[in-house]
């Protein structure tokens, strides 16, 4: 059954909870004004997707062809900029406060019950089979080219497996694991509002990335965490090959593909979040900055 975007949204607020809702909780919970949550409520239940403030195994059944269904992991690369502890262990690897920063992004994908986890892994390749022993269900995708080209080679060896799937940047240390979320109406990017940057950003119409730029103004700081949907993911799996055979094309950063070399084929959304809720580790300044055992 297909259901609209507000239906999506109350059931997906519905699925989280334990306990039976209100419509005015629903509400306090959405971005919908309360007569657009009556509205709504009012045609769920006629429909048998919920019942009595709670969603029915008929509402779960709707929201299945939303649900993330698998995590990639891109984690080939140097980390040269947080050197000299990544010159002896991968940096999705090094440990922050006592955690391995891929813990972190790992811990939310099970919470959200995203089980189905591949890591595509290069420099350094053998440290990530420790990660077993705490996720055994982990498979790991080989990029046997990761120091020769720019990670859309990664984007290539996961290319088949991008439909209804979470991509995350390895080396991000997630302190809010809930913006790892079980369902997505669309293919969305994560990102933090910003007045101004001069990092990686997107500019956004109507909640939809336009344009991926280096700095700008009133923007969308870019969070290396992405959800695609089950048909962006079949593009996905065409068009990273074209734009890699390209002239140039193993320079690129594979969201390149659907954000700027072939972004009519896609309507990728901004899904808001914090700075407080996800840190890129940059360089070794900035992991002294948040764990101060690196700083003696």
């Amino acid at each position: 059954m297909d259901i609209s975007r507000k239906q999506f949204d109350i059931l997906e607020i519905l699925a989280s909870s334990d306990e039976p809702l209100s419509q005015r909780e629903i509400k306090d919970k959405c971005v919908h004004s309360l007569g657009t949550v009556n509205k709504i409520v009012k045609e769920l239940n006629e429909l048998g997707l919920m019942q009595d403030g709670k969603i029915t195994k008929e509402g779960l059944a709707s929201l299945e062809p939303y649900r993330a269904k698998r995590a990639i992991f891109i984690a080939a690369g140097f980390g040269s900029r947080l050197a000299p502890i990544t010159l002896n262990t991968p940096k999705p690897l090094v440990r922050v406060k006592g955690m391995r920063i891929i813990d972190t992004l790992l811990d939310a994908c099970l919470k959200a019950d995203i089980n189905d986890i591949y890591i595509v892994r290069g420099y350094l390749a053998e440290q990530f089979d420790q990660l077993l022993y705490k996720y055994p269900m982990i498979k790991f995708l080989e990029n046997p080219v990761y120091n020769e080209a720019n990670n859309i080679s990664s984007g290539m060896i996961a290319r088949n497996l991008l439909s209804n799937a979470y991509v995350f940047e390895a080396d991000l240390y997630l302190s809010n694991p809930d913006i790892i979320t079980k369902y997505h109406y669309t293919s969305d990017f994560l990102a933090i509002p910003k007045e101004r940057t001069d990092d990686w950003c997107f500019t956004v119409k109507d909640g939809v990335i336009k344009e991926e730029k280096v700095g700008g103004i009133d923007c969308y700081q870019m969070v290396g965490i992405s959800f695609w949907n089950e048909e962006d993911g079949k593009k996905l799996a065409d068009d990273i090959p074209e734009v890699y055979s390209s002239p140039g094309g193993k320079e690129r950063y594979w969201e390149q593909v659907p954000l700027v070399y072939k972004k009519d084929h896609y309507a990728v959304e901004v899904r808001e979040c914090r700075d407080e809720d996800i840190v890129e580790i940059d360089t070794f300044n900035e992991l002294k900055a948040i764990d101060k055992t690196y700083d003696v």
